[in-house]
């Protein structure tokens, strides 16, 4: 038995329920976008001039651009999609080295908030940040060097 209770053992009625299901899946998608819940919910565009005022939280350790090098803390072009403890120029501790941390956005995220929950003994002293939309800021502005 089919759909209902109807009899489907024919190709129209198999082609039918494709077609239907097709729909179907179209217009969830359409509400879905429609409502604006297409993504993950942090998923908020960052100001890339802002962030740049923001990395001045950031700059007494690290370096980010084309002349960037390592110094208090690593140099942070491409950090998206780097695994942790990757550049050759700085001298990570113990815990950052044996965390197998690739970053991502989400964990940068968490890391930024409160770097000794994501890396337990990881060196870096920071307070953290917890401002959602200050920490898109950095992110977008730290993707603007791959």
């Amino acid at each position: 038995m089919g759909f209902a209770g109807m009899k489907s053992g024919n190709k129209e009625d198999h082609k039918q329920g494709n077609d239907a299901g097709k729909a179907a899946a179209l217009a969830l998608l359409a509400t879905a976008v429609w409502m604006g819940i297409s993504g993950p919910a942090h998923a908020v565009t960052g100001d890339v001039a802002a962030g740049k005022a923001a990395f001045a939280k950031c700059a007494s350790c690290h370096q980010i651009g084309p002349s960037a090098r390592a110094g208090f803390g690593p140099q942070l072009n491409g950090i998206v999609g780097r695994p942790a403890a990757a550049t050759k120029d700085y001298r990570y501790s113990p815990a950052m080295q044996n965390s197998h941390i690739v970053w991502t956005e989400d964990k940068l995220r968490a890391f930024m908030k409160s770097p000794g929950d994501v890396v337990p003994g990881t060196r870096m002293r920071f307070w953290g940040i917890s401002n959602a939309q200050e920490l898109n800021n950095l992110l977008a502005y730290m993707k603007s060097f791959p």
